[in-house]
């Protein structure tokens, strides 16, 4: 019995029925329909802009932090954690962010078209 149906968004899948087994397996197949609505709608993902960041000022305030006291009497893993916690805050509060939507949304913020190019050729040379 199928119980729970994940996606990434509401509405997105629809239509949800069990189908046979598949051959002398104890699975079943599932077949579903994927609303066009929820479909074409571009998601917005926001990225860090690492054109624009200040990495002096970055640097300067991960400088200013007591890590002397802040580490002190804590292990490798707890001092880990305590120095991300400290990276994530000041780059959330001072590094700025850019909103990527449709196609350019899958491709990683650092990947150019020169890259993307070469990718292309790559892939081309190895099917031939």
């Amino acid at each position: 019995m199928l119980d729970l149906v994940l996606t990434s968004k509401e509405g997105l899948v629809g239509n949800v029925t069990i189908k046979g087994s598949l051959s002398c397996s104890d699975h079943e197949m599932v077949e579903f329909k994927i609303l066009r609505a929820a479909r074409r709608a571009h998601s917005k993902l926001t990225t860090l802009d690492f054109r624009r960041a200040d990495f002096g000022l970055f640097k300067d305030l991960l400088g200013r932090v007591p890590w002397h006291k802040a580490l002190e009497g804590r292990g490798a893993q707890d001092s880990c954690l305590v120095f991300k916690d400290h990276l994530l805050q000041v780059q959330e509060q001072y590094m700025p962010t850019k909103k990527k939507s449709g196609k350019n949304a899958k491709t990683p913020a650092w990947m150019k078209k020169e890259l993307l190019d070469k990718l292309k050729q790559k892939k081309e040379a190895y099917r031939g």
